[in-house]
């Protein structure tokens, strides 16, 4: 039998939502076809209309992704948490909270009022403030680093880091102004930035207020200690106490997304094989950046049900 003890499991955010994801196993699947059912009552969005028939525009809003994202990735773990249990699960961004309710710290039903609440609030605040995100390629840390005290330097606006996805994929977030001229710098740096179709500037201090009011919504809800360790995007670290998951995921809307690290991490710890459930791959496609070339390691999407059964079948040997 295959050594799940080697195995991560990982969990995509906003950027992995495709035309008709989840809906071959929610159609094969009545149980994930009411876990569609019950989002769509949560969250007051017909999300099988917009993600199933393709609305372009509609399914790249926060508001309609971060439920729905959550469902896609929970429908595939409820075809796997009965005969898997992977050494570690972690969810970039958005994705943590499929993670919180697949390792047991939270119901489903709790993690869908509380993504819907999370993909609301984003949406308002970009709304509110003119802010803005942009990927930067072809630059490592130091010299994107240095691009954003110079920009803070010179514009006295919010700028940060906000993703750390691979040593030469990060994401800057922060105000209008300032993202537009760390563009600049970045092109000027023989660099690639791009703007990215969000509606905020996620993970910086412009989502404050949105995350305090998440925050205190946080606290109606009992956190149970994981079945399997977490690796937090807040610390790039696994956790296993409830209680100190919640101290972390109150912070995680206004922190960076520690990806890089938290994969690098997992390594340290023995993963050799990490398995993404959801849609296009974002996060096996990370994973061939972040890990040297030299190591010996499997990263592998799975988003159908043919790729669930395959698994069960490779685990199973």
């Amino acid at each position: 039998m295959t050594d799940q003890t080697t195995v991560a499991v990982l969990f995509p955010g906003q950027g992995a939502q495709e035309k008709g994801m989840g809906r071959e196993i929610a159609e094969n699947d009545p149980e994930v076809m009411d876990l569609w059912k019950r989002a769509e009552t949560i969250s007051g969005a017909g999300l099988r209309e917009i993600y199933w028939d393709g609305d372009a525009e509609a399914m790249t809003e926060t508001r309609y992704q971060q439920p729905a994202l959550t469902v896609v990735g929970l429908g595939l773990w409820s075809r796997m948490g009965s005969w898997f249990k992977p050494a570690y699960l972690a969810g970039h961004s958005v994705g943590e909270y499929a993670a919180l309710a697949a390792s047991g710290v939270l119901q489903v039903r709790e993690v869908l009022d509380l993504v819907t609440l999370r993909g609301r609030l984003m949406f308002e605040a970009g709304k509110d403030q003119a802010g803005k995100m942009a990927a930067c390629l072809k630059l490592n840390q130091d010299a994107v680093q240095e691009i954003v005290d110079e920009v803070k330097g010179q514009t006295n606006q919010e700028l940060c880091i906000a993703n750390f996805n691979s040593p030469a994929q990060l994401v800057l977030s922060g105000e209008g102004q300032a993202v537009d001229q760390a563009l600049d710098l970045i092109k000027q740096r023989k660099g690639r930035g791009v703007l990215l179709p969000v509606s905020g500037a996620f993970h910086s201090r412009l989502m404050q207020e949105p995350a305090r009011e998440l925050s205190a919504y946080m606290k109606r809800f009992s956190w149970k200690d994981p079945g399997i360790p977490i690796h937090l995007n807040v610390t790039a670290r696994p956790e296993i106490s409830g209680e100190r998951i919640l101290e972390k995921m109150q912070q995680q809307m206004i922190s960076p997304v520690l990806w890089l690290q938290l994969i690098q991490d997992q390594w340290e710890r023995g993963i050799r094989h990490w398995l993404e459930l959801g849609s296009k791959g974002v996060l096996t496609g990370l994973a061939k950046h972040i890990l040297d070339k030299t190591k010996k390691y499997k990263a592998e999407n799975i988003s159908t049900l043919d790729g669930v059964t395959r698994l069960r079948e490779e685990f199973s040997k």
